[in-house]
């Protein structure tokens, strides 16, 4: 289906007075005939706002026509508890289940039971009634692959009882063809596909035997041999499956990592020797210096970075930051992309889960936009800069060390390699990862370092948090660290070389109870302007700092993160905190058309339509990234789901009594402009399971969705 074209409106030409039939407004309305807002109206930031008289925090302004209110009930309903987003930061099939802080401890220090939350969840199977054998699944019915397993494959051999009795009929979306067919001209599933009616025929030979064939988008029989290529050309950084072999059996050598970390090993201990005797003699200094290995790059000798008023960037989303998802925000203006947290054990490890986070879409690997306004680095190169950058985390330095060497070497489209250090997770926090390096500066210092020294030109850059705990802001004492060193550290081996800063602008304790603290963010982005300028009290101690090792000419770039939802927020807070450009989360997976409004600078009031488009680009790139066969479609079905948990958040501005929206804000139960779009702002995951069926077919009876969070699924009865 193709969406229908937005509507584009300015905050004053939103309906005042909607009705439930008044539908979106069309392009060629007049703006006279449109209702404005009244004239006592606000103007804050050059834009107009109307006076929230009666606004209810923490309620969106749903206006009364569209509301749900059972006979008896106020129009001011309650709505549902606020759901702990740190869930998005989170890895694992499995959530990391507890996720205990100081605020969940009750008399006595017990921990409260958590609520809100499911602690395990399960997808249920997806698989064939009978799986097909490898040896069979690409060719033609007459000319197998000898299968290794001989007689002991319990594997399925014969095609046409496999497409009778162990999978299920063909689906009937996308009417019956295979939309990766239609896109590359061949499909990488083979026999399994779902959609293998569309690119098969069967052949009669010459001695009267028919036999069934896979064809291409032409109708043309595949080689004996069952190559069907590498059909999907579009995706990069994909590791070749020798090396996670390798990586698994330990066969791969980390000569940079090993040499730094022997170094390092000596350093530390010279270092508390010279710290326990309290010694300041010369010659002991030379020989500290000495003994420190130069790394094949300095920071200065990197790629050039550039951050800017135009580069919206998607942050690293665990679950939802997947492929697909990623190129759908990409197609809609997103200009920096981050892959999902992997962890720089199972990389080490080679497991596939990991390396398969690394793997990014062709779109990702083009230049972001450049209008040059900010400050730019000198030699930085547009035209070689690209979209994607890889995030990891890590408890210990020779984990984040020689995982950082593996993705130099092994990826060939890296923008940067950022280091998680503000993940609240328990499981990680617990082990010393995440958000637990905030608490130990040294350990990070010598993380940044050694990326850096070990990365080749790959530049390294760190998300951090403003602490652990709510009375204790750590975050600027941290970044005057990554940006010039430990005053002991400083004279001899220079700054650790972090070449950007990405703080989320609240405290691991705090999760998302409040709102993010753009204040501190605007007052640290001040701190590092001085330092970037060298015209505060550091001047001196700068001046000590081998100027190799800093990044970017001297640059540190700054990007703040929390609670951006429009393009009001956005420039406000480049405008306003001043930091060089921000990171967006949980804003693009409600309403991924953010990056669409920061381009063009006003809201656009997507009709339900539309957004069933963006679903349906979802489906087809999940298809295209994760397959056409069972495991493919309900593996894209479950981060489609995972998708419209958020999605369903959404409320089109257009039934919003005042402006702006505010992504903290829960609706109390409505009903859209039209059926669509009250179906998309359900609640219910069982509609989201039917929203999915509309593009994937009927959910397997073996396949199941729990929501990261009990509160996302209540029934649609109880919404009236």
């Amino acid at each position: 289906m193709k969406p229908q074209e937005s509507t584009k409106r300015s905050q004053d030409e939103i309906h005042d007075t909607a009705t439930p039939q008044q539908q979106e407004p069309t392009h060629d309305e007049p703006a006279s005939k449109r209702q404005r807002f009244d004239e006592s109206a606000e103007t804050q930031n050059g834009t107009t706002k109307k006076s929230p008289v009666d606004r209810v925090k923490g309620v969106a302004p749903i206006k009364a026509e569209y509301l749900i209110v059972a006979p008896g009930q106020s129009a001011k309903v309650a709505v549902p508890d606020v759901i702990d987003d740190d869930e998005a930061e989170g890895r694992g099939t499995i959530e990391h289940q507890q996720q205990g802080d100081s605020r969940d401890a009750g008399k006595g220090g017990k921990r409260k039971k958590k609520t809100g939350q499911n602690k395990e969840r399960t997808f249920g199977t997806f698989s064939d009634a009978q799986r097909l054998c490898n040896s069979v699944a690409w060719t033609p019915e007459f000319s197998p692959r000898s299968c290794k397993f001989g007689e002991r494959c319990n594997g399925l051999h014969d095609i046409r009882k496999y497409l009778k009795e162990g999978r299920r009929a063909d689906l009937e979306t996308f009417g019956g063809k295979c939309p990766t067919l239609e896109k590359f001209g061949k499909c990488p599933s083979g026999w399994r596909c779902l959609f293998v009616s569309s690119h098969s025929k069967e052949v009669e030979h010459e001695d009267g035997r028919k036999e069934l064939v896979l064809t291409d988008k032409d109708g043309n029989t595949y080689p004996d041999d069952g190559d069907t290529g590498d059909a999907n050309t579009e995706v990069v950084n994909n590791v070749e499956g020798q090396i996670k072999i390798d990586l698994s059996r330990k066969r791969v050598q980390f000569e940079k990592s090993d040499k730094y970390l022997k170094w390092l090993e000596k350093d530390t201990q010279i270092f508390r020797d010279h710290h326990h005797k309290q010694k300041d003699g010369g010659a002991e200094a030379l020989d500290y210096r000495a003994m420190y290995v130069e790394p094949p790059f300095k920071p200065s000798e990197k790629k050039r970075l550039y951050f800017g008023r135009e580069t919206p960037a998607l942050a690293p989303l665990t679950t939802q930051g997947n492929l697909p998802f990623r190129r759908l925000c990409v197609d809609l203006g997103c200009e920096l992309t981050y892959s999902e947290m992997a962890m720089g054990m199972p990389l080490l490890q080679g497991a596939k889960s990991d390396w398969t986070l690394m793997r990014a879409h062709k779109s990702e690997t083009t230049p972001p936009r450049f209008n040059g306004d900010g400050p730019v680095a000198q030699g930085y190169d547009h035209s070689k800069d690209l979209k994607f950058g890889a995030q990891i985390a890590a408890n210990v330095p020779w984990v984040a060390i020689k995982s950082t060497e593996a993705l130099a070497r092994f990826l060939p489209h890296l923008r940067l390699i950022d280091l998680n250090c503000g993940c609240p997770i328990d499981m990680l926090y617990k082990s010393g990862a995440g958000s637990a390096l905030l608490d130990a500066p040294s350990k990070l210092e010598r993380m940044i370092r050694g990326m850096n020294a070990v990365s080749d030109d790959v530049p390294i850059t760190a998300k951090i948090r403003m602490g652990v705990r709510d009375d204790k802001f750590t975050a600027q004492k941290n970044i005057e660290r990554l940006a010039l060193g430990s005053e002991e550290h400083r004279d001899i081996l220079g700054a650790p070389g972090c070449a950007a800063v990405t703080l989320h602008g609240r405290t691991r304790q705090q999760r998302y109870t409040r709102a993010a603290n753009w204040e501190y963010i605007a007052e640290t982005a001040a701190m590092i302007k001085r330092l970037n300028e060298k015209t505060d009290s550091l001047t001196d101690t700068i001046r000590e700092v081998d100027e190799r090792t800093l990044p970017n000419g001297g640059r540190m770039f700054f990007i703040g993160n929390g609670d951006c939802y429009s393009h009001i927020d956005y420039f406000d807070h480049v405008d306003n905190a001043k930091v060089d450009t921000v990171m967006i989360g949980r804003g693009a997976i409600i309403k991924p058309w953010i990056y669409e409004e920061i381009q063009t600078g006003q809201y656009l009031d997507k009709s339900a339509t539309e957004r069933l488009g963006y679903i349906e680009k979802f489906a087809r790139y999940g298809m295209e990234a994760w397959g056409s066969d069972e495991l493919g479609i309900n593996y894209t079905r479950r981060f489609l789901l995972e998708f419209l948990s958020f999605f369903s958040r959404y409320v089109p501005i257009g039934l919003l009594e005042y402006l702006p929206p505010s992504i903290n804000e829960r609706p109390p139960a409505y009903k859209g402009r039209n059926e669509l779009e009250t179906l998309l702002a359900s609640k219910d995951y069982k509609d989201w399971i039917k929203i999915s069926e509309m593009f994937l077919g009927p959910a397997p009876a073996t396949f199941s969705f729990t929501p990261k969070h009990k509160s996302n699924s209540y029934e649609i009865e109880a919404e009236g």
